[in-house]
């Protein structure tokens, strides 16, 4: 007779070992190895082209093009992020990759990156320099499109203890259990705006000026809290909150998101406003 594990339907238990989708989240874990690689010296500078690690078509969209442009996706790459609009490019490509929804194929190029320079998996570097040392037990995955690469960009699951984990490891620099595991400049550096485009209302997705800035694979809010944030579609978010000791993570999938021309029923400012709202709340 098969016997079989019986299924542990306590909702307590389901909350904090169940995996979830990240989606755009998955785009600061990226950032994050890219960092550590740099710090290693796998990459020597993010002012090379990205074409000294990734072959690219001469005249194509990306040569030419510096690996820091790609990290604020200011590649100047055409690519059309509206979700509302099944011909767009995000579209597409969600249709190309294991039909996800996703973002940027900036974020695709930075895992390219990646693999090229450490000579690994995006798997097995990140289980060597971040699922390790913050000590993650749960198991983790990535989904990988059709040539059995990570997409990068989106596709990673973990559970939200997990996810808190990696933003409480940003909200002390860096460091976990007394250990650098992110250089703390890179921490630093990846989660302000360093250029014009990317300060607070200057970026602009579906034809739409965003109130947030953007750093290296990380959102920033309004204001100058020096908070920041990973941000997945269908409402899915790491807030880190220095200032206010608070970490928060939100996972969830709006079914609505992307059915209004307008952005309105995807809720992301809503969303924003109401953990920085909990944040503050408890400076």
């Amino acid at each position: 007779m098969e016997t079989r594990t019986p299924v542990n339907r306590d909702p307590l238990y389901a909350s904090q070992h169940v995996n979830w989708l990240s989606m755009s989240v998955a785009k600061s874990f990226i950032s994050a190895l890219v960092g550590i690689a740099l710090d290693e010296g796998l990459i020597a500078d993010i002012e090379e082209p990205i074409s000294k690690y990734v072959p690219v078509e001469p005249g194509s969209a990306y040569d030419g093009v510096v690996i820091r442009s790609v990290l604020q996706m200011s590649s100047g790459a055409r690519w059309n992020e509206d979700y509302h609009d099944p011909e767009s490019d995000v579209a597409r490509m969600a249709a190309a990759t294991s039909g996800l929804g996703g973002t940027s194929h900036a974020t695709l190029v930075a895992t390219m990156l990646l693999r090229h320079a450490t000579g690994q998996s995006i798997a097995a570097y990140m289980q060597a320099k971040l699922v390790e040392p913050l000590g993650l037990t749960d198991p983790d995955y990535w989904v990988i499109d059709p040539a059995d690469i990570e997409m990068g960009y989106a596709g990673l699951n973990l559970t939200a203890r997990d996810y808190a984990a990696f933003g409480e490891l940003y909200r002390n620099g860096g460091a976990w259990n007394g250990r650098q595991i992110v250089p703390a400049d890179w921490v630093r550096v990846s989660t302000r705006s360093t250029a014009e485009h990317t300060a607070p209302g200057r970026p602009v997705i579906a034809g739409v000026r965003l109130p947030q800035g953007y750093g290296y694979q990380w959102w920033l809010p309004e204001g100058d809290r020096g908070d920041f944030m990973a941000i997945g579609v269908y409402n899915q978010y790491v807030y880190v909150d220095p200032a206010s000791a608070v970490t928060i993570v939100k996972l969830s999938a709006n079914r609505a998101y992307g059915t209004a021309p307008d952005m309105s029923a995807n809720k992301d400012a809503e969303c924003m406003e109401y953990l920085c709202a909990i944040a503050q709340s408890l400076a």
